[in-house]
């Protein structure tokens, strides 16, 4: 077990420190830029999602440069000791947080699903840093070993939790159970925009958060590699879940590898 694996499960949430190319830091940058400007994104001006924040959503349908995100080796393999193999893409989204933006409300990323905690992880999250995320700037906050607690009271005055700021540079990747506690920061800057991408996974059997078979268009989804198309959701969970007539959308639609059949599975195959 690695440092991150260790930190993932003992603390909820691990840094992979400038893990990422700054040639693609810088193309997800501009197309960050082109995407704000072109679909004319604004602040969707809630508690939640911010009053000075722009999110664009749905990225894997605006562009081949984002098809290079969720398959990343590094957070990919670490999501994947999270959540096990055939994990899914939940989301994509980019978040431009400008100066003058307050603290989110702090949350769990699974609190939606009615389910006792702890429990079984469900949701593993990334939080892609383009720029660098200081505390002055808003970076994430998360809660350490949060995600050990026992029903949380999601009332609670979020105010009240002490927090621990995830400063990391340009070019990193903050990893984190759904259900460690966590939020962005406010950001104190006068000019300072961070700009992070928040890559979500889920476990094979919970439904994604976008719907990535209807919001990503076919002639998009031909493009992608099987690996991608199977983490979109296009392959079956242990051959089973999500199949058509007993066989992966992936397949049947495009011609790859089919699943293998659930009572063809070594269940120690996945341990």
């Amino acid at each position: 077990m690695t440092r991150h694996h260790a930190e993932l499960e003992d603390k909820g949430y691990t840094i992979l420190e400038r893990v990422i190319d700054d040639d693609l830091v810088e193309g997800l940058l501009a197309d960050v830029r082109r995407l704000e400007s072109s679909l004319e994104r604004t602040p969707a001006d809630n508690r939640f999602e911010g009053n000075r924040t722009t999110r664009t959503y749905n990225l894997l349908a605006h562009g081949e440069i984002w098809q290079q995100v969720p398959v990343q080796p590094q957070v990919l393999e670490l999501v994947e000791g999270v959540l096990g193999p055939q994990c899914l893409v939940s989301s994509l989204a980019s978040i431009s947080l400008a100066p003058g933006e307050t603290a989110q409300v702090i949350h769990a990323d699974d609190q939606i699903q009615p389910i006792a905690k702890p429990h079984v992880p469900t949701v593993c999250n990334a939080m892609w840093a383009l720029t660098d995320f200081t505390e002055a700037n808003g970076a994430t906050r998360v809660v350490p070993g949060s995600h050990r607690w026992q029903n949380p009271d999601y009332s609670a005055d979020p105010t009240t939790i002490e927090t621990a700021c995830a400063e990391m540079p340009r070019g990193s990747v903050l990893i984190w159970q759904g259900s460690t506690w966590h939020g962005g920061g406010a950001n104190t800057t006068a000019d300072e925009v961070r700009i992070g991408v928040s890559m979500n996974y889920c476990a094979g059997f919970i439904r994604q958060q976008e719907n990535q078979h209807l919001g990503i268009p076919p002639e998009v989804m031909a493009g992608f590699t099987p690996e991608l198309r199977a983490l979109c959701g296009l392959n079956t969970y242990r051959g089973l879940t999500g199949n058509i007539e007993k066989q992966s959308p992936a397949h049947l639609l495009y011609g790859d590898t089919p699943d293998m059949p659930l009572w063809d599975y070594d269940p120690l195959a996945d341990q």
